[in-house]
């Protein structure tokens, strides 16, 4: 769906090349199980036919599970993991990628990392991933946040407009990079073009927390990615909507003008939090995840129009109505991405907490994610499911009781706006810490980081104030169907950490 004209059209696809058609380092790892191994090494399973988890998973899983440096794996020269890491570098327009095994979290630490070589602050988007807090901990940042649009009827926050950046960083003399998100939660997506154009102005890279578009370009009807469109450092959660398997992720480096600084600062943050023991399963489904999104731009065509359908159907049933419908009204909001399906529920009498509950007990159902206002489902790329089973089970909700449990609970629970920054992430989380009932800590520095999750944006940061309307906003969430807060000293979010 475009928004408004912008350049961040996806170009016409190519054909792939004959490269892109293999998964070297998938098919490495299956030729390597086809032998008859003795294995007397890690992982303790030995992949035994006999074993809990061959009886639970299947024996080929055991069979797949290798640990890292095996001789004409990854270990040697070119090998099928080098092989792999080009052309998925190829496949997302990179100079250089990397695959992660603990998700784009760890893309987000890393790329938080490497930014003290360039700089003392980091502009970043207020309504980052709590990962790049994580980041901003681990890096000891300065951080000069930019406050995104925020949609007080939904609830959700949105993006940053380049002009809002530009003052931002007109602001920071001493600002190390960009950070923003693109696409969000919702599905909003970003204008990285001005973005980036207004950091290369300044002199500084821009880095995209692009976890929720790992598809992005692969076919026409999608937005292009961060990459082809100015972004310096990606991070892309491959598994989301691109197919691999769960925590499996890839950040990216653009062939620019920060590219000879950042790569090998990049590779060694790199080194510092990968695990010495990746996952072959995970690394193995990001070879294939890459080959499948190359050469299935029908299969995914399909998935839009999958998503196209359900849109349809809610806007001609009446009853509820489509978040992205109303992006048009904001400036930071160029494209809307077709593969989310952000549903306003509370047209139709019922809470979006509510509504996924019902969805996922009566009608075995899963959606992404819920809030107050709205219920968010997604389709995978090349995914193309029973759309006709869930407009029915989202109609048949019911809306009286909800109703008058929203009512009872106080009304649309809206975002809180944050507090004062009084330390960095890093001063507050090394500070010494005492742990008060939630009332006490109102006004008080926040010692960790709170976020409603999902998606996981961080409502309280480590050196900001504490304020009620944060509290408030937080036992509700823990509260409601499903509502849980990361970071949290209990479920009802009834203590806090604070600084002493």
């Amino acid at each position: 769906m475009n928004i408004r004209t912008t350049d961040q059209r996806t170009p016409s696809p190519t054909r792939p090349g004959v490269g892109q058609l293999s998964a070297p380092y998938a098919d490495a790892v299956l030729g390597h199980a086809g032998r008859d191994w003795l294995r007397l090494n890690v992982p303790g399973h030995a992949a035994a036919s006999g074993s809990d988890l061959a009886g639970f998973f299947g024996p080929r899983i055991t069979a797949l599970d290798f640990p890292p440096l095996l001789d004409g794996i990854d270990l040697g020269p070119a090998t099928p993991l080098d092989g792999a890491l080009a052309l998925a570098a190829e496949a997302w327009g990179a100079r250089r990628t990397w695959f992660l095994t603990n998700g784009a979290s760890q893309g987000n630490q890393i790329a938080s990392m490497v930014a003290p070589a360039l700089g003392r602050t980091l502009v970043v988007q207020r309504s980052v991933h709590s990962s790049v807090i994580d980041g901003l901990v681990l890096s000891g940042m300065d951080a000069f946040f930019v406050q995104p649009s925020v949609d007080p009827e939904q609830g959700i926050a949105h993006g940053v407009t380049a002009e809002d950046v530009a003052a931002a960083l007109a602001r920071t003399p001493d600002a190390a990079a960009v950070y923003i998100v693109s696409p969000s939660y919702f599905g909003a997506v970003a204008d990285v073009r001005a973005i980036a154009d207004a950091a290369h102005a300044a002199g500084v890279p821009l880095i995209v927390d692009e976890a929720w578009g790992s598809h992005f370009g692969f076919h026409p009807a999608l937005p292009a990615n961060a990459l082809s469109t100015g972004a310096d450092l990606v991070t892309s959660s491959t598994h989301k909507l691109a197919g691999s398997l769960t925590q499996s992720a890839m950040l990216h480096l653009a062939e620019g003008p920060f590219a000879d600084l950042l790569e090998p600062l990049v590779d060694r943050a790199f080194r510092l939090v990968q695990s010495t023991s990746a996952s072959a399963l995970l690394t193995a489904s990001l070879d294939l995840a890459r080959r499948s999104l190359v050469t299935g731009a029908c299969a995914t065509g399909s998935s839009v129009g999958a998503a196209d359908r359900v849109r349809g159907a809610v806007r001609a049933l009446g009853r509820f109505t489509v978040v992205s419908d109303g992006f048009h009204a904001f400036p930071d909001i160029v494209r809307a991405d077709p593969l989310r399906i952000a549903i306003d529920t509370r047209a139709g009498g019922i809470t979006g907490h509510e509504a996924r509950r019902r969805l996922f007990r009566d009608h075995q159902v899963m959606v992404e994610v819920a809030t107050d206002a709205a219920i968010v489902a997604v389709i995978g790329a090349g995914s193309v499911p029973d759309t006709d089973r869930f407009v029915e089970a989202l109609h048949t909700l019911p809306s009286p009781l909800a109703t008058e449990s929203a009512r009872a609970a106080g009304g649309m629970l809206r975002l809180p706006a944050p507090g004062a920054t009084k330390l960095t992430a890093r001063e507050a989380f090394l500070s010494p810490a005492v742990v008060v009932a939630a009332r006490e800590a109102v006004g008080r520095i926040s010692a960790d980081t709170l976020a409603a999750y999902p998606p996981g944006i961080p409502n309280v940061l480590p050196g900001e104030v504490v304020t009620a309307e944060a509290v408030r906003f937080l036992q509700r969430t823990a509260a409601a169907p499903n509502g849980h807060v990361r970071g949290a000293l209990d479920p009802g979010v009834t203590r806090l950490r604070v600084v002493a």
